[in-house]
């Protein structure tokens, strides 16, 4: 049986790798910013500092992901024009994009600084976590402009199907930002020790780079010059900047429906105790290395479904998909026994903390359960993605994290008295419920797209 599945779907599976691993290289990227936040601030710190750690980054990852979202809309719209062979349509888009993410960067800033700095003296934290939060968080805001700036061009490029260049530049951009992030926070060659602030400034530089290297490439390459002609980093069109935003905003409240549902556990965690928030913040880190792999898998099957979609070859589109699911069915198999086999091993990447490690291994138990739930609904929302498909699976991801997942996490964690895991039980169960109901709206699509 295995051997035929593998016949079937084998073209579909080189071609998705293919296109799949540069961008889980940059994929990967913006997680390894905050894992070796982590990182460096466990091992040179200490743990209310990690616990701080963990704070900010529960809290600004919702406000990154709604900027990462919008800027998402890009991608299967230049997949759908490039399969059109609409080359004059892709510039123009990609300037209503610019415009937009950076509009949507300083938005954000501000409310980072009017709301979210307001917020979290009002969340029941411990006050030496609040008090080495706020300088991180403020230096986080700053970088999440030149990060869309990035983003703009980065999804340009990938849905053109050019995705090695993103990779490159996030993998030396992060290498950058560990030195500088271990420079300043331990204090080396005359610079004062700046603790977790240090490594809010390092990655504020990474992105200012990032986004300089990224959009120049973009502009001087001899590959995208026929899709520039109509590139104007000034033009502002109202249908077109409306036709990404129904794309990007939807894809924003889906990324912001999980993330705040991970977010507001971390929340209800802090209030048990900085021991049980810094051990989330590890199994989340790590957790999140594996989602972000997923994630760059969904973003190669949102750029081949564009690209199917526009050429209306619905066949292949229907069976790439499939063979999306099974690439990633396999990837999470693997990440969840590590998971399972090393979950006593692993804390000791962050910490040395006896009172943490203990909390962190029973959680990673748990995350390696959830694995095969949260590869496969990132995976389903990229394939309806590229299809434009955006709304519905929005309701989707509202309902299971916020209707399912962390009310039954708060009975489970403070009711029944399973603490920090009965929250991840919740988690849990909510990723399962949007893996499924994800999963039934793609084959409903596909399948009527094959018939009609």
């Amino acid at each position: 049986m295995f051997s035929k599945i593998y016949t079937k779907y084998k073209p579909y599976y080189k071609e998705n790798l293919h296109l799949a691993l540069p961008i889980v290289g940059s994929q990967v990227g913006h997680t390894l910013v905050q894992m070796a936040d982590s990182i460096i601030v466990g091992h040179f710190t200490d743990t209310i500092q990690l616990a701080a750690v963990s704070l900010v980054n529960s809290i600004f990852i919702l406000i990154l992901v709604i900027g990462l979202g919008i800027s998402y809309g890009l991608t299967p719209l230049i997949a759908q024009e490039n399969g059109r062979q609409n080359y004059d349509e892709c510039g123009k888009l990609l300037s209503n994009s610019l415009i937009i993410n950076i509009c949507v960067g300083i938005f954000l800033y501000i409310l980072v600084q009017l709301g979210i700095f307001f917020v979290i003296d009002h969340l029941e934290q411990t006050p030496e976590v609040v008090h080495y939060a706020k300088p991180y968080l403020n230096l986080l805001s700053v970088s999440i402009i030149p990060l869309l700036i990035f983003q703009t061009f980065k999804q340009f490029a990938e849905g053109l199907g050019f995705t090695k260049q993103a990779m490159f530049v996030s993998i030396w951009g992060n290498a950058l930002n560990i030195i500088l992030g271990i420079i300043f926070v331990k204090g080396m060659f005359g610079i004062k020790p700046m603790g977790v602030s240090g490594v809010g400034l390092s990655t504020l530089i990474d992105r200012l780079l990032m986004a300089t290297v990224m959009s120049v490439y973009v502009l001087r390459s001899q590959h995208f010059k026929k899709y520039l002609i109509s590139f104007k980093a000034t033009f502002y069109d109202r249908l077109r900047a409306i036709k990404i935003a129904k794309i990007g905003m939807p894809v924003a409240m889906q990324y912001s429906f999980e993330i705040s549902a991970f977010s507001g556990a971390a929340v209800l965690i802090g209030t048990i105790g900085a021991a049980e928030q810094a051990a989330h913040q590890i199994a989340i880190s790590l957790a999140a290395m594996t989602y972000m792999i997923a994630s760059g898998v969904a973003s190669a099957a949102t750029i081949k479904t564009g690209n199917n979609f526009g050429k209306r070859n619905f066949d292949d589109l229907r069976k790439s998909a499939i063979a999306s699911y099974h690439v990633i069915l396999l990837f999470m198999s693997c990440t969840a026994v590590i998971f399972v086999l090393a979950n006593n091993i692993m804390p000791f990447i962050y910490t040395e903390d006896v009172m943490v490690i203990p909390i962190a291994a029973q959680l990673l138990i748990i995350a390696g359960f959830f694995q095969l739930f949260d590869g496969t609904q990132v995976v389903g929302l990229g394939v309806l993605r590229g299809m434009g498909d955006v709304n519905i699976p929005t309701i989707i991801t509202f309902l299971a994290y916020w209707v399912v997942g962390i009310p039954i996490g708060y009975l489970l964690g403070f009711h029944f008295g399973l603490g920090v895991n009965g929250i991840w039980y919740g988690l849990t169960l909510g990723l399962l419920t949007a893996s499924v109901l994800l999963f039934l709206r793609l084959q409903n699509k596909t399948r009527s797209l094959k018939e009609g």
